[in-house]
């Protein structure tokens, strides 16, 4: 797509999504932020599967871990939200390096099987621990409020993940276009060309690892104070599922892709809602048509190299030259 062209598309997107919260009832707002939820948290994902080729079973774990430390530190310790952020942000990215640094050398299958180990670990601790309220969780959450103002409505939580996803959407790009994004990218085609050329795939691996377990905890953060109440429940590996499928379903590494499979993710089952016995039914099937039909997902991400802009100047440059030397062999002939 032509740059012009996809700032205005992105211009126009984010406009209907600021004017949205008065063109519909409370309902689609609300299935709508919890759309936005699944943007954050799948753009955190993508990070780690999508840029960095890791399989994670298990990133509902961070979720739980920004959404628990804020639930703790707002009930317990009476903090500010906004003081529990970068608290919730620094523990996620420190749990991310300790399960990170000595299961990242595995591949596939292994590395797949300790992650989904990990989130049920995390899961049964919250269960069981009873600074996290047990099987019962955490309740009474406050809201959040900036100055006198107290974010309590759903168009306030609405805004506030909008304007948390457009940040992530903004920083994931950036990442996935820098050197970082780059040494990623070699790394999920050939860890061992990668490493022969120079990148330390362990270092990088733990950055991806780390980068989204932050993005993880930052949208738990938000859902605790949102939903006012956390439980064990809402950080299942059906969780961690569904967010993988916002992936693979947009398109790995493609981040308006993952920003359109998450949406889809959640629009899908509510809009056949209306057909309650086969919806489920109904949605499992089109998720199996469309891995078949376009396993590269709905927006597969596209890769271009400066090589491939130069070839393209190249071959540009060549056509005009060739026109203008066949306008200056018909002027010759016509004198």
């Amino acid at each position: 797509m032509n740059p012009s062209r996809k700032k205005i598309a992105v211009v126009l997107l984010l406009a209907v999504a600021c004017v949205l919260p008065f063109l519909s009832n409370n309902y689609w707002l609300d299935v709508a932020t919890l759309a936005l939820f699944y943007v954050v948290l799948a753009q955190g994902l993508n990070v780690v599967v999508g840029f960095a080729g890791l399989l994670d079973l298990g990133y509902a774990a961070f979720f739980a871990v920004g959404a628990y430390t804020t639930g703790i530190l707002m009930t317990v310790y009476q903090w500010s939200f906004w003081l529990t952020l970068p608290v919730s942000m620094v523990l996620a990215a420190i749990v991310g390096v300790i399960i990170g640094a000595p299961t990242l050398r595995l591949r596939s299958d292994y590395l797949a099987i300790v992650t989904l180990g990990f989130g049920e670990i995390i899961r049964i601790l919250a269960i069981n621990l009873p600074i996290t309220g047990s099987a019962s969780g955490i309740y009474g959450i406050p809201r959040p409020s900036i100055g006198g103002y107290v974010l309590g409505g759903q168009i306030d939580f609405y805004y506030l993940i909008l304007i948390i996803a457009v940040l992530v959407v903004v920083a994931v790009n950036r990442l996935g276009t820098s050197r970082i994004g780059r040494a990623w990218m070699y790394i999920r085609e050939d860890e061992d060309a990668a490493e022969a050329m120079g990148i330390n795939r362990i270092k990088m691996k733990l950055l991806a690892y780390s980068i989204g377990a932050v993005i993880g905890s930052l949208a738990g953060s938000v859902f605790a104070v949102k939903m006012s109440a956390i439980a064990p429940l809402s950080f299942s590996f059906t969780q961690s599922i569904m967010i993988l499928l916002a992936v693979v379903l947009g398109g790995l590494g493609s981040i308006p892709g993952v920003v359109l499979g998450a949406v889809l993710v959640i629009a899908l089952p509510e809009l056949l809602r209306s057909v309650e016995d086969w919806r489920y039914l109904i949605f499992g099937a089109a998720l199996v048509a469309m891995m078949l039909f376009r396993p590269q997902g709905l927006w597969p991400a596209r890769y271009e190299t400066k090589r491939d802009t130069k070839r393209g100047e190249t071959e540009e440059a060549t056509e005009g030259g060739s026109g203008n030397d066949v306008k200056l062999d018909s002027e010759k002939c016509n004198a």
